[in-house]
């Protein structure tokens, strides 16, 4: 009977230890898990490039990755000069960053792509990138 006391109280031990460690994921944790996840599905190819996104609290950056040769074809950001200069909010700037980057590709002669959030939510300026990139022409 005494065994089983132990036996239990070892067992109530590890369950709560296995739930601290399950709760204890942090945000990049959390984003690094859903950023392999969704890894796994886009894959970028020449004609229809990966277009991947990085937010960090003040900027935020766009590349379209052609992951066979695993080079970057285009790349934008809200650090570029004419983006710079104008002083408005980070959602609209995100949304400039995506009309960057989409006629740079239209350039490039890239038309379609595929989006890669990175692992953030899709709303915010995730969001207004993407739609900037739809609005300047590119297709995903």
């Amino acid at each position: 009977m005494l065994m089983n006391i132990s036996e239990e109280k070892k067992v109530k031990q590890l369950q709560k230890l296995k739930n601290e460690l399950i709760m204890a994921l942090t945000k990049t944790d959390r984003r690094n898990k859903i950023k392999k996840r969704v890894r796994k599905i886009i894959f970028g190819t020449k004609d229809t490039p990966r277009l991947s996104v990085f937010r960090s609290n003040k900027d935020i950056y766009a590349q379209l990755i052609n992951d066979i040769e695993g080079k970057t074809i285009v790349s934008a950001s809200s650090k570029e000069k004419d983006i710079l200069k104008s002083k408005v909010t980070k959602l609209e700037k995100s949304k400039l960053v995506g009309m960057s980057i989409a006629k740079k590709a239209i350039d490039a002669g890239v038309k379609a792509c595929k989006f890669d959030r990175n692992g953030y939510l899709y709303h915010g300026r995730v969001k207004s990138l993407a739609e900037g990139a739809r609005e300047g022409g590119l297709k995903f």
